[in-house]
């Protein structure tokens, strides 16, 4: 008894390792690096504020990254800066002052709202600030956040890994800081979650 169970549940899940071991180089994912995968397993979302794919990709997908990551695999969002000109540049210091306050969810999720469902236009840091302010940051406390060391090493941080990456749009899924998921080849976001979550574990 005990050995039909174990050969009916290899026979489920024969058909998941065969999917696996379809996922190919250069077809699904690209190595962006010849390094060494990051010492523990990630999957980081690259995004901008400006990117009306982003925001559905924020409400519909990355939820289902959070619960359904395998165990041990974090997850982490950075912001790139080639889009919106300047304000690209101040929307990842946005970004960054957010989760340096601990208040990546409600802001991330109003400057998406603002820019997308509200039409607002952000000009400068101000508006930013404004925003911030408007969702229960104090002010100053927001101006010393975006010249902290902490924030622009994150900037650094984020425009760097960007340029590793070789990005070309958003939103974009590199895993382990060495595979980048290929979105043209996928045919839905359950496939291209299943190919992050694949090279995860190599």
């Amino acid at each position: 008894m005990k050995k039909a169970l174990l050969m009916a549940a290899a026979l489920l899940l024969a058909p998941m390792a065969v999917v696996a071991a379809d996922y190919q180089e250069g077809v699904h994912y690209t190595v962006i690096n010849d390094g060494p995968a990051t010492a523990k397993p990630e999957i980081t979302e690259f995004f901008s504020f400006y990117c009306p794919h982003c925001y559905n990709f924020a409400k519909t997908v990355v939820p289902k990254i959070i619960a359904d990551k395998p165990d041990g695999v974090a997850f982490n969002q950075a912001h790139v800066d080639f889009i919106g000109k300047d304000m690209g540049v101040e929307m990842s210091r946005a970004f960054a002052v957010a989760h340096q306050l601990n208040v990546d969810d409600k802001i991330d999720n109003a400057l998406f709202s603002a820019i997308h469902d509200k039409k607002q236009n952000f000009t400068n840091r101000d508006d930013i600030r404004a925003l911030f302010i408007a969702n229960g940051v104090d002010g100053k406390t927001f101006d010393a956040a975006a010249e902290s060391f902490m924030v622009k090493a994150q900037m650094a941080k984020m425009k760097r890994d960007t340029e590793n990456a070789k990005l070309t749009g958003v939103p974009a899924l590199v895993v382990n800081g060495k595979y980048r998921v290929e979105t043209g080849s996928i045919k839905s976001y359950d496939e291209l979650l299943d190919i992050a979550f694949f090279l995860a574990k190599k």
